[in-house]
């Protein structure tokens, strides 16, 4: 019979790997791998795609897209002003918080009588009418009420406003775009 020292000596290795194996076991156990199929391992994509516009004739590129279009006191205007409606030279885009306008334009330092005589001459000039032409009002604003084909209509207000002059235009949404 062998002595308990050998069978000891023997058990120790037979230990160790048992150990090993059952902390393998253990581990291999513990971390989950999903299996993926063919439909769940497409990653969401990252990129909007552009919709791109396709010309109705060949050779023929579609036009602009017109913006929203709003209901205020004055009617129901254009969100925008097409591209070639005129602007009063050096003007650029601001915000009054005054409501809703087809734009709304800082003139600078100019005096809003020749802000006004501006767009009347300017609009004239591109085929539309001046209804009216008032000022100075109480507040030193002058208004442009002007009207073109099929019952388009625009109204252009210049406003001293601080050092500025500004532009509110109401352009109508029965006027065409673009």
């Amino acid at each position: 019979m062998p002595s308990l020292h050998r069978l000891q000596g023997r058990a120790l290795p037979i230990r160790l790997l048992g150990s090993g194996l059952a902390a393998l076991l253990l581990i291999g156990c513990s971390t989950t791998t999903p299996t993926l199929t063919p439909s769940t391992t497409t990653a969401p994509s990252t990129t909007i795609p552009s919709p791109t516009p396709s010309p109705t004739e060949p050779g023929i590129a579609p036009g602009p897209t017109p913006p929203g279009q709003t209901d205020t006191d004055w009617g129901r205007i254009w969100d925008g002003l097409p591209a070639a409606f005129p602007a009063y030279p050096g003007t650029h885009p601001t915000e009054t918080g005054q409501g809703p306008a087809s734009a709304i334009l800082d003139a600078g330092a100019a005096r809003p009588a020749e802000v006004a005589t501006f767009y009347q001459s300017a609009l004239e000039g591109v085929g539309y009418s001046t209804v009216a032409l008032s000022g100075p009002r109480e507040d030193g604003s002058w208004e442009l009420e002007s009207t073109g084909d099929a019952g388009c209509q625009v109204r252009a207000t210049a406003k001293p406003l601080g050092g500025s002059t500004i532009v509110t235009i109401l352009f109508g949404a029965a006027c065409p775009f673009g």
